[in-house]
């Protein structure tokens, strides 16, 4: 099943593996298991919380900045986020891939408040400003060319 779909044994292994483990510690506290396919905002503010520190903001030129350090980064090119219009505000991600440009893998899109709630040691409330209510980049979001 794996070869045929492409997906490497090992991951797949560990991937059981960490299940096992959560499966065991939320027996341990008593937390009910319940899957919830439509919901992934309990994953995602997971996932924030994990990674708070690797948080980009959709600029108002179109690029990708991080929070703490500025730096310009880009969606990668292979991630199913790269073309999504309006593009997403806030990401996470994993890592930050240098080529030709600095790219970032494995991106989640987040809300902003988000990161006050796992991270109030970490990030101001200055620096989490709601953009929302201001522009976005010209030629992005709703007043985007449709085809």
């Amino acid at each position: 099943w794996c070869f045929e779909n492409f997906i490497q044994f090992r991951s797949m292994n560990r991937a059981r593996d960490i299940r096992d483990q959560l499966v065991k510690l939320m027996d341990r506290v008593e937390i009910e298991i319940v899957s919830s396919p439509d919901d992934s905002i309990g994953i995602r503010k997971a996932v924030t919380a994990g990674y708070f520190y690797n948080t980009a903001r959709l600029s108002k030129t179109g690029d990708y900045k991080t929070i703490k350090h500025n730096q310009t980064v880009a969606i990668h090119p292979q991630s199913t986020l790269f073309n999504l219009q309006p593009p997403p505000r806030w990401l996470i991600y994993f890592e930050l891939v240098l080529t030709k440009k600095e790219y970032m893998r494995q991106v989640i899109e987040i809300e902003s408040q988000w990161l006050l709630e796992v991270a109030p040691h970490y990030y101001k409330e200055q620096e989490i400003e709601d953009v929302t209510a201001k522009k976005m980049p010209k030629g992005s979001g709703r007043a985007a060319p449709r085809d």
